[in-house]
């Protein structure tokens, strides 16, 4: 886990929202004094442009260096790139347990899959890359439902609701989430670049 020192370094290259000790308002302000474009250095070079949107992707999911290397390779293979890249980092297991708004964070949804929190059509799931399809279901496990990780699911069941995106449906009583589609690439999805980091794997 990286220290909060080193978070802060890294936002301030790549944008506060890729961590969520980044999210407030006092690193905006801090941000705005400093002035500094995101992106690095006038005149930075394409490289360094492409890199620091692969950087931004990386560290929005939690991925190391292999696994967005393995996501873009397969992505390669389909007609919309950026589509299909999108799909398959949002349709994993934890992403879509944190969109749902059963976690708080990207990863506190991966801790909370890897700990066994989370079925999946009624199976029991540890593996937080998984990737789901329409049709699925899941759900916070029986036997974790009354854990104080899952307590703001009653006391923000309305805010929930609304907050969820479109291609997912949450039922916050029953701690449920069913995939009704899949989510389309575009600004009110991410702020990421696709097509900038495919030209760095392109390269």
């Amino acid at each position: 886990m990286l220290p909060i020192k080193s978070k802060y370094k890294i936002a301030k290259r790549l944008g506060g929202s890729i961590f969520e000790q980044t999210q407030t308002q006092k690193f905006t302000l801090s941000e705005t004094r400093t002035k500094r474009p995101r992106g690095g250095r006038k005149g930075s070079s394409d490289y360094n442009r492409q890199l620091l949107e692969k950087q931004r992707l990386r560290f929005t999911y939690g991925l190391k260096e292999k696994e967005l290397s393995n996501y873009a390779t397969r992505a390669y293979v389909a007609r919309d790139l950026s589509q299909a890249l999108h799909s398959m980092l949002e349709m994993r297991v934890d992403s879509v347990v944190y969109r749902a708004g059963l976690a708080p964070t990207r990863r506190a949804a991966r801790q909370m899959v890897s700990h066994g929190h989370i079925t999946i059509n009624g199976k029991r799931t540890t593996i937080p890359s998984f990737r789901l399809k329409k049709g699925d279901e899941l759900a916070v496990r029986e036997g974790s439902k009354k854990s104080t990780l899952f307590g703001h699911l009653t006391e923000e069941s309305r805010e929930l609701s609304r907050s969820v995106p479109q291609w997912l449906s949450l039922d916050p009583t029953l701690m449920k989430v069913k995939v009704l589609g899949e989510p389309v690439y575009g600004p009110a999805e991410t702020i990421i670049d696709y097509k900038t980091v495919f030209e760095f794997y392109s390269r």
